[in-house]
């Protein structure tokens, strides 16, 4: 039996997962919870064997955040993300932050029971598009953005300021800079604006709207 933590902020994705995973005998849903905060309290009391996890999951702790706390503390639970996301940015920073494997929703239900054992087993799964993504990072590790990188990337997209770039990751405004020159090196551009275009070509940061 594999026991398995459902985190997303979507009722009814949730009971769909609740639905699919309980017509296998293999799998046991022990826990579900709506936002990255009440996500590692669950984890780290009911001690699944996998963590599905969705990366947007509301105010408060992402599930970046919550996956890097999970793996930190629990380090026997595996984290399999599920989600609608397939940015560079996000694919980046999650499998940084200890991520076993990186699922698409598109999946299909056998898919997902794979993924789910081959996780409880340790082992990575990755959709197609992750794969590429981490490929291709591989094969120019001189131009890959770093997961600080990315995320400041994600933040400068959606608008913040240097000083609260600054704010937002408790570092002085000087680190920021650097680190926004190492971006603009790594994208071949010289601006902000110009950096914020690339990267949304590239697909380095979150589709948004």
């Amino acid at each position: 039996m594999t026991r398995v933590l459902l985190i997303d902020d979507h009722d009814v994705v949730r009971a769909g997962l609740r639905a699919i995973l309980g017509s296998q005998p293999e799998f046991e849903v022990v826990g579900e919870a709506t936002n990255g905060d009440s996500g590692v309290r669950q984890a780290l009391v009911l001690l699944p064997d996998v963590v599905l996890m969705d990366l947007s999951i509301g105010a408060g702790m992402d599930g970046v955040q919550a996956t890097r706390r999970i793996t930190a503390e629990a380090p026997d639970i595996r984290v399999l993300v599920f989600t609608t996301y397939d940015s560079d940015a996000d694919i980046v920073r999650v499998i940084d932050a200890g991520a076993t494997g990186y699922l698409l929703k598109d999946s299909t239900p056998a898919e997902l029971y794979a993924a789910i054992r081959a996780a409880a087993r340790g082992q990575a799964t990755l959709s197609a598009p992750v794969a590429s993504v981490l490929l291709k990072r591989m094969q120019q590790p001189e131009t890959a953005l770093t997961p600080r990188e990315a995320e400041i990337l994600e933040l400068l997209a959606s608008g913040l300021s240097n000083r609260e770039l600054s704010r937002t990751l408790y570092v002085s405004e000087t680190t920021i800079k650097t680190h926004l020159l190492h971006i603009y090196r790594k994208l071949g551009v010289d601006t902000r604006s110009a950096a914020i275009a690339e990267a949304g070509q590239r697909g380095l940061t979150r589709r948004r709207g």
